[in-house]
C-alpha cells in the first residue's frame, strides 16, 4: 500500500558490480590492478551503492583503459557524490559527466532521445535513420554507410551505460533502446536550456522559445491550438507526435526545412489529409506507421532528397507510382500485402525493404536485382505452382552481396534454394519453405557474423550438423527436415563443444533421434525437437537408462517435445512418454516442459 523504498547496494556487491563493468572478469572483491584500488575504493564511497551511478561511472572508466591519474581525475571531477545521502541533485552531476565526457557528435544523439516518452522503447533503425536525416552521422569511415555509422554511434551509447539495450525475441539481437528516467531527465534539462527540443502538451509546453528547431507533441493536443503565431517555424527541423492535434497538418506550411516528420501511433481524423507533404522538400524522414491516413498522395514523389519512408500499420493496399521517382530512399518499411509498384528496381539507393510481396509476376522479382546496395530485405512470397517465381527470385537474390539479413515467407507452396549462395556478412538468415535439398556449401563457420538461421533441408547427415555446430556467434537454430516424409531414420549427436553461443534451438522433421553429449550447448535455454515412439528402445542402454542427453544441457530451462506414434503399439507409446518424462523431470534446472501428440 506504500512506496517502497530500495536499499543501495552493499560494499561487496557495488565492487563487483564495477569491476565486471571494467574488467570483464568474475574478480568480486579485488581490485586486478593494485595501483587502482586506494582511487576505485575512493568510487565506490561516492557511489554509494545506486546501481545506475555504478554502472554509468565504470563504463565511463572502462574507455580510460587503466591509467591511475584518469581515474583520479574522475573521481574529483564527481565532487562528494551520494556517500552523504542519496540526493538526486548529486546523481545528476554524476551522470552530467558521463554526457560531457562524450564526444559532441554522440552527445547530440543522445539529446535527440529526449523526443521520445518515458520508458519508450525506440526502435533501432528508426532511430539511426532519424540522426542520419538530421545529419548527425558523419561519413567518416571509408567504406562504411551512414546507417554502419550510426549504428557504431548506438553501440557507443550501449556502452557507456548511457541507453539499455533491448533484445529481439531470439535473444540475438538488439533491436531497440530505452533510457533510463534519470538520464531522460538529465538530456530533457539539457535539450531544455539550448533550446534543442520544444516540448507541448496540455499539462505544460517549453514554447517561450522564439525559434523552434525541434518540435514535440508528446499528449493529446486535438482541442489545442499550436500557437504558430507565437514561434518562429522557419528553423524546424524535426515534428515528433505521439497522438496528434488535428491542426498539425495545416501547419505542415509553415515547416519550410523540415527533415524529419514522425507521427507513428497518431490518430488522424477521417477529414484530415497529407496533401502539404509534397510541399516539404527537405524532408529526409517520414514515418506515418499505424496512422489512420486513407492512402499516400502521388506528390510524395516531389520528396527527391527523402532517405526514409515508413508506412507499416497504414494499410495501404498499393503505392503511389511516384514512390519509384524517390531515388534517395534508403529504408522502405511497408506491411505483407502493399503492392509496390512497377520499377521498384529504380531505387537503387535502397539499404533496408520490408515486407516486398510478390504474388504471380516475376516483373519485381527481376527487379530486385537491381538494388544492390541492400542490406536488409524481407519477402512475402506466393508462388503457388509457378517454379518460375521461386527461380527468378533466387536468381536476383544471388546478385545481392551486401545483404545482412534476409528473411521470406513463403506460402501457399516452396520454393528451391539450391542455387543459392549466401553473401559473407549474413547475419540473420529466415527461410521458410524455401528448401535446400543438402546444407549448403557455402554454410561454413567463416561465417562469422551469422547469429539466426531458420533454414530447410531434404536430407541432412551428421557431418552437415557438425559443420552448424561450428559457427562461432550461432544463437537461434531452427531447422527442418524432410527425413519423415523420405523415410530416413537417420540419428544424429551434438558432440562436446558443439552450438557454443546457442541459446534456443528446434529440431523438426527428424525420424531418429538426436543425442547431446556432455558439453555440447553449455548455453542453450530453449529446446524444442521431433521425437518419435519407437526411438526409445533404440536408444536405451542395457542397464534401462535412456540415452537422449538432455542431462548434458546445463543451462537449459524449458523444453518441448513434438511426439510422434506412427507405427508404434499403445504399450511402446506409454513407454516412451515415460521416459522423456523422467528425462526431463531428473534434470537439475527442474525444466518447464510440454509433450505434444
Amino acid at each position: 500500500g506504500g512506496a517502497y523504498k530500495m536499499r543501495p547496494l552493499c560494499l561487496d556487491s557495488s565492487r563487483k558490480l564495477l569491476y565486471r563493468r571494467i574488467f570483464g572478469n568474475d574478480e568480486k572483491y579485488k581490485c586486478p590492478d593494485e595501483h587502482l584500488a586506494e582511487v576505485s575504493d575512493m568510487i565506490l564511497k561516492k557511489c554509494a551503492g545506486v546501481p545506475l551511478v555504478l554502472i554509468t561511472i565504470a563504463s565511463l572508466l572502462a574507455n580510460r583503459g587503466r591509467n591511475k591519474m584518469e581515474w583520479y581525475e574522475v573521481c574529483n571531477s564527481i565532487g562528494t557524490g551520494l556517500e552523504y545521502g542519496l540526493d538526486i541533485e548529486s546523481m545528476r552531476k554524476i551522470l552530467a559527466y558521463s554526457y560531457y565526457d562524450l564526444p559532441s557528435h554522440l552527445r547530440t544523439c543522445l539529446l535527440y532521445l529526449s523526443v521520445f516518452p518515458e520508458d519508450y522503447a525506440v526502435t533501432k533503425f528508426r532511430l539511426i535513420w532519424m540522426w542520419i536525416a538530421e545529419g548527425f552521422v558523419q561519413q567518416e569511415v571509408q567504406g562504411k554507410g551512414l546507417y554502419e555509422i550510426g549504428e557504431c554511434y548506438f553501440n557507443e551509447l550501449i556502452n557507456k551505460s548511457l541507453i539499455q539495450p533491448v533484445y529481439d525475441r531470439h535473444d540475438a539481437i538488439i533491436e531497440a533502446c530505452r533510457v533510463h528516467d534519470m538520464v531522460l531527465d538529465l538530456v530533457r534539462s539539457i535539450s531544455s536550456e539550448e533550446n534543442f527540443v520544444t516540448m507541448l502538451n496540455n499539462e505544460h509546453s517549453t514554447f517561450q522559445a522564439k525559434k523552434v528547431r525541434r518540435l514535440l507533441l508528446q499528449s493529446n493536443m486535438v482541442d489545442h491550438d499550436i500557437p504558430c503565431a507565437s514561434m518562429s517555424m522557419q528553423q524546424v527541423r524535426s515534428v515528433v507526435a505521439f497522438s496528434l492535434a488535428s491542426n498539425l497538418m495545416l501547419a505542415l506550411g509553415s515547416f519550410r526545412v523540415l527533415r524529419v516528420l514522425y507521427l507513428g501511433n497518431c490518430y488522424l481524423p477521417q477529414d484530415c489529409d497529407l496533401k502539404h507533404i509534397g510541399n516539404l522538400v527537405h524532408l529526409r524522414y517520414l514515418g506515418l506507421g499505424k496512422t489512420s491516413c486513407a492512402q499516400l498522395p502521388d506528390d510524395v514523389g516531389n520528396l527527391r532528397y527523402l532517405q526514409t519512408l515508413d508506412l507499416v500499420g497504414t494499410h495501404f493496399g498499393s503505392l503511389p507510382s511516384t514512390v519509384v521517382q524517390l531515388r534517395h530512399l534508403k529504408f522502405l518499411c511497408i506491411d505483407q500485402h502493399t503492392i509496390v509498384p512497377k520499377g521498384i528496381g529504380r531505387l537503387t539507393s535502397l539499404e533496408d525493404l520490408s515486407t516486398l510481396y510478390i504474388c504471380d509476376s516475376t516483373n519485381i522479382t527481376e527487379e530486385l536485382c537491381h538494388l544492390t546496395e541492400l542490406r536488409v530485405l524481407e519477402i512475402t512470397l506466393f508462388p503457388g505452382r509457378n517454379d518460375t517465381l521461386g527461380n527468378s527470385l533466387v536468381m536476383s537474390l544471388c546478385k545481392l552481396k551486401k545483404m545482412q539479413s534476409l528473411t521470406i515467407w513463403v506460402s501457399g507452396g516452396e520454393c528451391n534454394f539450391d542455387a543459392w549462395v549466401a553473401p559473407r556478412h549474413l547475419r540473420s538468415l529466415l527461410l521458410q519453405c524455401c528448401w535446400f535439398s543438402r546444407l549448403p556449401d557455402w554454410m561454413a563457420p567463416s561465417l562469422l557474423d551469422l547469429t539466426i538461421i531458420q533454414i530447410s533441408v531434404r536430407e541432412l547427415h551428421q557431418d552437415d550438423l557438425e559443420i552448424l555446430g561450428r559457427l562461432p556467434a550461432l544463437r537461434h537454430l531452427y531447422l527442418m527436415l524432410d527425413h519423415e516424409n523420405l523415410k530416413i531414420p537417420r540419428r544424429f549427436v551434438i558432440g562436446t563443444s558443439s552450438f557454443p553461443c546457442l541459446v534456443g534451438c528446434r529440431l523438426m522433421g527428424f525420424l531418429g533421434a538426436v543425442m547431446f553429449q556432455q558439453g555440447a550447448m553449455m548455453m542453450l535455454t530453449s529446446l524444442a525437437f521431433t521425437f518419435h515412439a519407437r526411438e526409445v528402445r533404440e536408444i536405451t542402454s542395457s542397464d534401462g537408462r535412456f540415452n537422449l542427453g538432455l542431462e548434458n544441457l546445463m543451462s537449459l530451462q524449458d523444453v518441448l517435445v513434438y511426439f510422434r506414434s506412427r507405427g508404434a503399439s499403445e504399450m511402446e507409446v506409454e513407454e516412451a512418454k515415460a521416459a522423456l518424462r523422467h528425462a526431463v523431470e531428473i534434470h537439475p534446472n527442474q525444466l518447464d516442459y510440454d509433450i505434444w501428440g
